[in-house]
C-alpha cells in the first residue's frame, strides 16, 4: 500500500503549508513523482535473517582492494598469521530496483566507510550492527539501474560462524585469504551478501612487491605498480556468482597455467604444501573429463584450485572455479569440490536451508567417482551408512540421522552430516528408484534447467517427479528427505 499525501485544509497557514509540502517531497521523491519504500533489511533467511537486503537485484561488483600487511618484510619466514592486515578498497555495485526504492541496505561487517554516493552524487548513510543503509539523493524507480561506489578501509573481521569455524577475513604467516560461506564476504567488501543474489565481479587486487593475489575467474593483468613497490592483479568473473563463493588469497604462491581442451586450467599452491599436492592436483583435467560426462558441460570458462597451508583454513570450500584446500587436498576432495562447480555454484541454493543440494550432489560425486575407480559402489558406501558401519565410532554413525537433510535443526547445523551423507542417500534412493540412465538424464538436466540461477528443494522434487513420471517418490520425500531419525527400511 503506497503512502497518502496529506490534505490541505481549506484555509492553510503558512507553517501547515510548509508541513504539506515537505510531507508530499518525501513520499513523491524522485523522477515521476515514484512513491518510494525503504528495501529490507534481510531477506529473512530460514537461518541467517539479517543476510542479503531486499528491494534491489546485483548485476556486477567492481572492487578494488589495496591490502598492506603490517610488517614491511614480505619474505616467507614464520608461521605466525600476521594479524594485522589494513584494507583499503572501493566497491562499485551495479545493481536494478526491483520495486520504487527510497532507501537500501548493504551488508558490510566492520570496515570504516568513508564516503559513499549513488550514481555519482554523495548519498547520506547510516550503519547498525552489519546494515550499511543507503538513502539515495531521490526514489529509484522499479527497474531502474543505478550504481552505489563505496569507500571502505580498516582491519576486515574474522567472523566465527555458529558452528566454531571462521571465515570472512582470515589472516596467513605470508598475507591473507578470504573465505565468504555463509556470510563471510560482509567483512571484505559491501554486498547484498545472500545466495540468492549472484552477480559477475571484476575484481583489482594491489599488494607489496613479493605477494601474489588470486581471485576468482580469469587472470586479465598483472602489472608492478607504485613505482615497482607494489603489483596489481585483475581478475574477471563474468558468469554470476554468489557472494559467499568470491575469494582472495594473497601470499606466495608456485603457479601453474596449463590448458586442457580449450579449458584455462589456474593452479595456485603454497610453496610448503608443493610436493605434497603436485600428484592429486594433476588429476584435475581427468577430474574435470569424467565429471563432465556425468553431470554435463561445465559451466565456466576456467578451472583450477588455491592450495594454502594447512591451518590457514579449517575446511576445503568451493569458491567457484578456483576452489580452496587448507593443505594437499586427497582426490575425494578434489573431486567433491570440482563436483560444487556444477552443484552450488552454477546451480545455486535460494536459502540456506537448501545447503542439501550442495553438500549432497558432491558427497554423491565422491561414492560415484570410488564406483568407477575401481573403489567402494555407492550401494556399498549407502549399506555402511545405513548400518552403522562407515564411521569406526557410533556418534558419528548416529549423527547421520539427527535430523532431515531438507531442514536442519539451527544454522549451526546446516554442514553436519545429514546434510552431506544423508543428502547423498537421498540421491542413491532416486537414482534406484528410476533407474542409471534415467538418474544421470535427471542429474545433467537439473545442472542445465538451473544453470548460474538458484533453486530450493521444492524446486529439486518437482523437477524429479516431472523427470520420472509415474514413479512414485512419496516414500523417499517423506522418510529420507523430510524425516526425522533414521528410516525404518534402507
Amino acid at each position: 500500500m503506497s503512502r497518502s499525501v496529506p490534505r490541505v485544509p481549506a484555509v492553510a497557514t503558512p507553517f501547515l503549508l510548509a508541513l504539506t509540502l515537505a510531507l508530499t517531497l518525501t513520499a513523491c521523491s524522485g523522477p515521476g513523482g515514484a512513491h518510494g519504500t525503504p528495501g529490507s533489511a534481510g531477506l529473512a533467511d530460514p537461518y541467517f535473517p539479517k543476510a542479503g537486503n531486499g528491494g534491489y537485484d546485483v548485476t556486477h561488483y567492481a572492487l578494488t582492494l589495496a591490502y598492506t600487511p603490517d610488517a614491511s618484510d614480505t619474505s616467507d619466514t614464520s608461521d605466525t598469521p600476521n594479524t594485522s592486515t589494513p584494507l583499503s578498497g572501493t566497491a562499485t555495485i551495479t545493481a536494478r530496483a526491483t520495486q520504487n526504492l527510497s532507501a537500501y541496505d548493504l551488508d558490510l561487517k566492520g570496515m570504516k566507510v568513508n564516503s559513499l554516493t549513488v550514481d555519482g552524487k554523495n548519498a547520506p548513510w547510516t550503519r547498525t550492527g552489519q546494515e550499511l543503509t543507503v538513502r539515495p539523493p531521490s526514489t529509484l524507480p522499479k527497474g531502474k539501474a543505478f550504481r552505489t561506489t563505496v569507500r571502505y578501509s580498516g582491519s576486515p573481521e574474522t567472523i566465527t560462524d555458529p558452528d566454531g569455524s571462521e571465515e570472512g577475513w582470515l589472516p596467513t604467516a605470508d598475507g591473507a585469504l578470504a573465505l565468504g560461506e555463509p556470510t563471510g564476504s560482509m567483512a571484505w567488501f559491501p554486498g547484498n551478501d545472500h545466495p540468492s543474489d549472484k552477480a559477475t565481479y571484476d575484481i583489482t587486487i594491489t599488494v607489496p612487491k613479493g605477494l601474489q593475489a588470486v581471485s576468482n575467474g580469469e587472470l586479465g593483468t598483472e602489472r608492478a605498480t607504485g613505482g615497482g613497490r607494489t603489483t596489481t592483479y585483475t581478475w574477471r568473473t563474468t558468469h554470476p556468482m554468489a557472494t559467499y563463493l568470491a575469494t582472495v588469497a594473497i601470499g606466495h604462491y608456485d603457479i601453474t597455467r596449463t590448458t586442457k581442451n580449450g579449458l584455462p586450467v589456474y593452479v595456485a599452491v603454497d610453496p610448503r604444501e608443493a610436493a605434497a599436492s603436485r600428484e592429486v592436483l594433476a588429476k584435475i583435467p581427468e577430474i574435470m573429463e569424467w565429471e563432465e560426462y556425468n553431470f554435463g558441460p561445465y559451466p565456466f570458462s576456467s578451472t583450477g584450485a588455491i592450495v594454502d597451508r594447512r591451518g590457514d583454513a579449517g575446511y576445503a570450500l568451493e569458491t567457484q572455479t578456483r576452489p580452496f584446500f587448507p593443505g594437499a587436498p586427497d582426490t575425494a576432495t578434489l573431486v567433491h569440490e570440482l563436483a560444487h562447480q556444477w552443484y552450488g555454484d552454477s546451480v545455486t541454493p535460494k536459502t540456506w536451508r537448501d545447503m542439501w543440494l550442495n553438500e549432497g550432489f558432491a558427497t554423491y560425486a565422491e561414492w560415484l567417482w570410488s564406483e568407477d575407480h575401481d573403489g567402494d559402489t555407492a550401494q556399498q558406501t549407502f549399506d555402511a551408512l545405513y548400518k552403522g558401519d562407515y564411521y569406526d565410532n557410533k556418534a558419528d554413525s548416529d549423527a547421520i540421522w539427527a535430523f532431515p537433510p531438507a531442514n536442519p535443526t539451527s544454522a549451526a547445523h546446516i554442514s553436519d552430516s545429514p546434510v552431506y551423507e544423508r543428502g547423498a542417500m537421498v540421491l542413491h534412493k532416486i537414482r534406484r528408484t528410476v533407474g542409471d540412465a534415467r538418474f544421470y538424464d535427471i542429474v545433467q538436466g537439473w545442472a542445465t534447467a538451473h544453470r548460474y540461477g538458484n533453486a530450493d528443494t521444492a524446486d529439486f522434487t518437482a523437477y524429479v517427479e516431472k523427470m520420472a513420471p509415474g514413479k512414485d517418490f512419496s516414500g523417499i520425500w517423506k522418510d529420507w528427505l523430510y524425516g526425522d531419525g533414521k528410516p525404518a527400511r534402507p
